[in-house]
Formats: structure tokens, C-alpha cells, sequence
């Protein structure tokens, strides 16, 4: 069965009821969905039923270990020891120290008493849950992780840390200030909560289009899913084969066009090459039908049909960031297949084609959770872009919640904004099958690695891929870890060039030339060449200072023609007339 909600998007699979769309007859099914749905806007998306399996799992193995319970007791007591032995000065150094990554006791007041004993204190308790919720035998993998993220989310929120009286710095900036510094939190607690409500302000004052994604260019192409923009030329000639970029859809293209001294986007173009880059729409509930596929189709194809007409090359470097990398793996899978030879190159940024082991979003990745997510976004068309926020900031909640709201409402200061932070801020939805789809056949069934990926009734490989291909990773990737991204090495056989740069999932992107304290390293495994493991090859790439993104245009240059005359904007013979200025008008759908 097929349908449509608009032109050119499909419904290859029957229609689940959804906002906007046509619904039929109701079932006593639909009602339970509506009770998920209800469910999940308390819980922010979170299922009940997968917290109580996961730790049913691992309350029944552990009361089922009397001896791994002694020993958690015989631990407790050592950590006891510990504890008043630095207490009463008679051991060197504290009882405990906190993890490198971990900075909220970093002050040099939690270093004297009775604060040392708080801080002290804590962080025995939190070594002691960590020893108690993993390495039990019996309890399946998935459950640990969920049990462990949730006693550490728990933990966190009772850090002294994040009690004004528990605090020395707290208490020391109140009585310095005579309180100014909780006037000044609430006023920010205020100010945050009508944002939150209205949306307005959170940009921190950066504007796209006047300070963000201002790099020159035209809209080329629009149809119900994207628009494509051609970027001006910068130089007066350019290299022959064109670069496509295919952005992530879970936030704004311009990551990659940020403010003018950190625009990949206009730094490529400087380097004279002719750039396109796809501009998502920001869907609502109309387009909860929207599959995967019509990302391909309606996406990657159509920019790929679009820039061969306007440019007249018969070959393009094809790059994707994040989930558009993935989606351009599996559309240059899909065109191998097909014998479709236009890709000269792909380059993929911190992008996944095994999910295998898929970094912390794994932690929201089961049955019972994506059954319970399903019916959330059934019931609403979409996936908010609050909910998925707010999962990249609990896999993170020491920085990106904690240790902010600390400093924001209790010691009464503010960020600087920054141009990376009003992107952040500016969240997009997901259609409801397109998600749902993403989830269950990358995520969770891995079907892409394993080549059950279907694409046209058909399985792609990702062997199929041509390359040469330039992958990068970065070393502190939450969402796509390096070592994951490094996995292409076992699927594909062509050559390839690993770029592992310092940073983590968006800084180490934007890594502009004469960033301060960057580094990165390079190898390239050749056809034939043997396997190597990630550590064995961290270990053995040579450590390069600076910014990787000269490395990728001397590559790109490398594998193209010499520069010729720059092409038209545009190409109105050819049905692809100029539809306005740079960045384009979906880029502003709120």
C-alpha cells in the first residue's frame, strides 16, 4: 500500500494514525497509545516499564549473590576506613579523588573542612553505586547501563555540590556580595523559565542571517523536505569536482556555517571549491509519515541530481555530518548497487555505519523503550526537540545541567554566549516514521553493518561503497564515539583516511585553523592493507598539532581536476532557477 502527504513523499508501509492524518476506524490499541502518550509527556519520553525491568533484572541477581553482597559490605567498610583515616590526617592525600572529567569539587575550598568531608563523603558513595550496579553476572547488558545511568543521574542531583549550604563557594560568593549572587540566580531562573515558555531570547543574541550562516549563496532547489544552497565562489577559479555536504536533521545545518571565522562551509569556499549543503525543513505533525527513505530520495538524490545540472560535473565530493553521514552511507550504498557512479569521494564527520556500540544514546535504546517512544511521537507526529535535548544533556548532566545550574542560579553567573550556544539552542523535530525507523533499524537492529538495510525492496551494503574515503572521529564523541566511527575499516575495503581530532562531538568539527589547543592524527589504510584496531592505531598515528580541515582540503584537492572557471548560480534552463539569498527560508521554521 502507498499514499502521500505531499509531493513526493511516501507511505510505503500502511498509515498509523497520527495528527493531520486521516485515522479510519479507532481500535482500543489507539487508546493505550494515547495513555503512552500521556505517560511520556510526565516522564519527558522516558519508559516506566524499562527503569522497572532493568532494575527488576538487577534487584532479582543481586538478591539472588548473598556473597557479592558481603562483599559490597566488606567494600563499604574499607571505604569507611579510607574515610576517617584521611579524616584524622593519619593517611597521605584525601580517601578519594574525583575523576579527571568530573569538576565540581575543583575549588580550593572543598579542599578544607568541614567541606572535604561533604565532598569526601560523596564521592565514596558514588564509588561504592558504581561498584553495586555493574559486573553482577545474569544481568543483561542494557539493564546495567540503565541502572547505572539512573542511580548516577540520582547522585548527581544530591551532590553538595548543588546545595547552597553545602557549598563553599556558594557561601562565600553570598557573603561577599550580601546575597546579590541569589538575587541575580533568581533573576536567571526567571529569565530562563519565559524562554523556556516562549521560546525567545535563548539565542543569546546571535541571529541567523545576520550573525550566523551568513556565508554568500543562493537557494537552488526547494522541495517539501529540503532546500539546497549553492554557495558564491571566492576565488576566481574553482575546482571542477563540487562538494555536497548533507547535514545532520536532528539540529540546524549552519553548525557547519557558524559565525565567519569558524565557517567550514565558507573556509572550503575560500579554498576554491564550488559547496552545496542541503537546509532540512523543521517538520510538524503533516509530515509524520515521512519515511527514511524520503531523507534519501528527497535529500541526498534530488541535491545530487540538482548539483550535477547546475555544475555539469560528472563527479562530486559527497560529505555528511552525524545522522547525514549515515544517510549518505546508505544513499551512496544504494547507488553502487545501482551503478550510479557519481560520488568521486565521501567524507564522513564523526558519522556511524555500525551501531554496534553506539555510545551513550545507547542507554534509551531497547524494546520496551522504543515501544513506549513510538507512541509518544504517534500521538504528537514527531519527536519534540525538547526530548531530544534533553536526553544529550542527561548523558552529560554533570555539565551541561548541574554544574550550570550552580553556576547560573546559586553563584548568580552567566555563560558568555557564544555563536556554537545559540546554535545548540536552536532545536529541531523529527518526523514520527522517520525516527521510529532510524531507531529500530540502525540503533537497535543494526541492519545497515549487518546488510539488511533495505533500500528500493532491496538490501545495500555498506561494502558497496566506492571510495576513497576521508572519516573523521573525534576524541570526546558522546553520540558517535570514534571507536565506532572507526568500524567502517572492518566493512569497506577501499582506501581510507582516519582522522581522529581533539574534541568532542561539534567542537571537534568546528575546528577552525588557529583554534587554540587542537590537535589531531591521521592515517590512511590503503586497499589490502591489514586490519588495524582502534587503540593500536591511535597508538600509532602521529599526533599533529592544529586543525585538521586543511588535511581534508589538500585531500579533496588532491582527488580533483585542476580550477577552471567558476559554474553559474543556479541553472534556470535546467528547471533550477536562483529562489533567493542564502540561508534560505527553512532554516527560520521554529
Amino acid at each position: 500500500m502507498e499514499g502521500n502527504i505531499g509531493p513526493g513523499i511516501s507511505m510505503p508501509h500502511p498509515p498509523l494514525a497520527a495528527p493531520g492524518i486521516e485515522r479510519g476506524t479507532w481500535t482500543l490499541s489507539d487508546l493505550d497509545r494515547r495513555l503512552h502518550a500521556a505517560q511520556g509527556r510526565l516522564t519527558a519520553g522516558l519508559s516506566l516499564a524499562a527503569l522497572w525491568l532493568s532494575f527488576t533484572d538487577w534487584g532479582i541477581h543481586l538478591a539472588n549473590s548473598p556473597y557479592r553482597r558481603a562483599d559490597l559490605a566488606r567494600l563499604a567498610a574499607e571505604q569507611w576506613h579510607r574515610f576517617f583515616a584521611a579524616a584524622a590526617g593519619q593517611s597521605e592525600g584525601p580517601a578519594i579523588a574525583p575523576p579527571p572529567e568530573d569538576h565540581r569539587f575543583s575549588a580550593p575550598a572543598w579542599q578544607q573542612g568541614p567541606f572535604s568531608l561533604f565532598e569526601q563523603a560523596f564521592l565514596l558513595g558514588q564509588e561504592w553505586w558504581g561498584w553495586a550496579t555493574t559486573g553482577l553476572p545474569g544481568v543483561s547488558r542494557s539493564h546495567e547501563r540503565i541502572v547505572a545511568f539512573t542511580v548516577r543521574q540520582m547522585l548527581d542531583m544530591l551532590s553538595p555540590s548543588n546545595v547552597p549550604w553545602l557549598n563553599p563557594e556558594v557561601i562565600e560568593a553570598t557573603v561577599e556580595s550580601g546575597g546579590a549572587n541569589l538575587r541575580e540566580g533568581l533573576a536567571n531562573l526567571a529569565t530562563d523559565l519565559r524562554q523556556g515558555l516562549t521560546g525567545r531570547g535563548a539565542d543569546g543574541g546571535f541571529r541567523v542571517g545576520r550573525d550566523l550562516a551568513v556565508t554568500p549563496g543562493k537557494v537552488v532547489l526547494r522541495n517539501e523536505l529540503m532546500e539546497l544552497i549553492q554557495y558564491a565562489p571566492a576565488t576566481a577559479a574553482v575546482r571542477p569536482e563540487p562538494v555536497l555536504i548533507v547535514p545532520a536533521w536532528i539540529m540546524k545545518y549552519y553548525i557547519l556555517d557558524l559565525s565567519p571565522r569558524n565557517s567550514l562551509i565558507a573556509w572550503l569556499v575560500a579554498q576554491g571549491f564550488t559547496v552545496f549543503c542541503i537546509s532540512w525543513r523543521n517538520p510538524g505533525s503533516e509530515m509524520a509519515q515521512t519515511t527514511l527513505d524520503d531523507y534519501r530520495r528527497l535529500g541526498v538524490l534530488a541535491a545530487v541530481d540538482a548539483v550535477e545540472r547546475i555544475t555539469g560535473a560528472a563527479r562530486i565530493h559527497a560529505c555528511g555530518y552525524c545522522l547525514g553521514g549515515t544517510l549518505l552511507a546508505i544513499a551512496a550504498a544504494a547507488m553502487a548497487r545501482d551503478g550510479d557512479g557519481r560520488l568521486a569521494t565521501i567524507s564522513l564527520l564523526a558519522a556511524q555505519t555500525d551501531f554496534s556500540e553506539a555510545g551513550e544514546l545507547q542507554l534509551f535504546i531497547n524494546e520496551s523503550q522504543l515501544a513506549f517512544l513510538d507512541d509518544v511521537m504517534w500521538a504528537q507526529g514527531y519527536l519534540g526537540s525538547r526530548q531530544m535535548a534533553g536526553a544529550f544533556e542527561l548523558l552529560r548532566s554533570n555539565d551541561l545541567v548541574w554544574s550550570r545550574a550552580v553556576k547560573s542560579y546559586l553563584l548568580g553567573q552567566r555563560e558568555h554566549p557564544s555563536d556554537l550556544m545559540a546554535w545548540n539552542a536552536d532545536a529541531t523535530r523529527m518526523p514520527w516514521r522517520m525516527h521510529a525507523e532510524y531507531l529500530r533499524r540502525l540503533f537497535l537492529g543494526n541492519d545497515l553493518a549487518e546488510g539488511r538495510f533495505p533500500v528500493d525492496g532491496r538490501p545495500v551494503a555498506v561494502g558497496d561503497m566506492r571510495g576513497p574515503f576521508f572519516v573523521v572521529g573525534t576524541e570526546t564523541d558522546h553520540v558517535a564515539p570514534w571507536r565506532s566511527v572507526f568500524k567502517l575499516h572492518l566493512l569497506n575495503d577501499n582506501d581510507l583516511t582516519f582522522v581522529l581530532t581533539s574534541g568532542g562531538h561539534n567542537a571537534g568539527i568546528v575546528s577552525e585553523p588557529g583554534h587554540p589547543h587542537r590537535h589531531y592524527r591521521r592515517h590512511t589504510r590503503r586497499h589490502g592493507d591489514p586490519y588495524e584496531a582502534p587503540m593500536l592505531w591511535q597508538h600509532r598515528a602521529e599526533v599533529r598539532e592544529g586543525s585538521w580541515w586543511p588535511e581534508w582540503a589538500g585531500w579533496l584537492a588532491e582527488r580533483s581536476g585542476p580550477p577552471a572557471k567558476p559554474p553559474a548560480m543556479g541553472a534556470p534552463a535546467s528547471g533550477l532557477p536562483t529562489l533567493g539569498p542564502a540561508p534560505g527560508s527553512y532554516v527560520f521554521e521554529t
